[in-house]
C-alpha cells in the first residue's frame, strides 16, 4: 500500500499491486487493473519510488532506494 495525495489535497492509500500503469498527462494518472483511474499530485517518479520501496519492505530486501532521475525516493514511514 502506498500513500499519495489526490489533486484536491485529500490523502489516499492505494494497493500498489493493482497499479497497471502510471501516466504523466501533465498530472499523474494512475490506472488500476480494476479499470479505476486516480489523479494524484505526486509525479510519476515518486509513485514508482513508493511502489519500489513498499515492495522492498514487503520482501525484506534492504537494497538501495529507487533512484529516479537522480533523486533518492523512499516510502513514507
Amino acid at each position: 500500500m502506498i500513500r499519495l495525495t489526490r489533486l484536491d489535497g485529500r490523502a489516499i492509500v492505494i494497493n500498489s499491486d493493482l497499479i497497471e500503469f502510471v501516466e504523466s498527462t501533465p498530472d499523474t494518472l494512475i490506472s488500476l487493473t480494476t479499470g479505476k483511474k486516480i489523479m494524484v499530485r505526486e509525479p510519476d517518479e515518486t509513485v514508482i519510488g513508493k511502489v519500489a520501496a513498499f515492495r522492498r519492505l514487503c520482501s525484506g530486501s534492504v537494497g538501495e532506494p529507487y533512484q529516479g532521475k537522480n533523486r533518492n525516493i523512499g516510502c513514507e514511514q
